[in-house]
């Protein structure tokens, strides 16, 4: 019997040419296409099968409205997550970070130093970085890191079926920062914890700041081997 399965270097693929998109096309994602990705993507493992992830989608008038809405929040107010931020990014974890920030920051032409250049580049993020859809991603909030950590792997599996079926994204941290003002605006139940958001539509390749990729670490800097 021929084996129909996609093969590991096909999959290896798909992984490689998946990366976060940050300056989109304003054309609409047909919402049959948005309809596959989100049923490939919920074929992700969840502890118990409680597929505990549930998505906001908007298109059109009510993406306008999220970004407006979201770039006033991020000129006027404080960060208010639901899922705290992280306390702190040290050694590896660090410099990662501060690599891909530079590594951006080189392809859209910001030098160090220019504070007014970074700034307008971490406004992008509420912008959507100009993304037609936002999918805004919640949890039950009984379900604290394990709901969370299932929903991790929704995340994978959206990027890579819209991947796969040439569209681009974005998953986001930022834009749960104003948990609030998305529970009131999308009338996200409060029992529900908003841990991201993922902006996606088609990507705009002429745009310098998709034009660098982020490294991945050696296998021995995360595999302890044993036996």
């Amino acid at each position: 019997m021929t084996n129909t399965l996609p093969t590991l270097d096909a999959l290896n693929q798909l992984f490689a040419a998946r990366h976060s998109c940050r300056a989109f096309l304003p054309t609409d994602v047909p919402q049959q296409t948005i309809k596959d990705i989100l049923a490939c993507a919920q074929k992700v493992p969840s502890w118990c099968n409680a597929q505990p992830w549930k998505l906001t989608v908007t298109s059109g008038e009510e993406t306008k409205r999220l970004r407006e809405a979201l770039m006033a929040a991020a000129l006027g107010r404080g960060h208010d997550p639901d899922l705290p931020f992280p306390t702190a990014y040290e050694d590896e974890y660090k410099s990662r970070r501060r690599d891909c920030g530079w590594a951006l920051y080189e392809a859209v032409g910001v030098k160090k130093g220019d504070r007014a250049g970074s700034a307008r580049q971490m406004m992008e993020n509420f912008s959507l970085f100009g993304a037609p859809h936002c999918a805004v991603l919640s949890s039950p909030a009984e379900l604290g890191g394990y709901g969370a950590m299932d929903c991790g792997g929704f995340v994978a599996g959206f990027t890579l079926a819209a991947q796969a079926a040439g569209v681009a994204s974005i998953p986001q941290a930022a834009v749960a920062s104003f948990a609030p003002l998305l529970h009131d605006m999308l009338e996200i139940p409060a029992d529900r914890q908003i841990l991201c958001a993922i902006s996606f539509g088609y990507s705009d390749p002429g745009h310098p700041a998709n034009g660098f990729r982020t490294s991945r670490a050696a296998l021995e800097e995360f595999t302890d081997w044993r036996g």
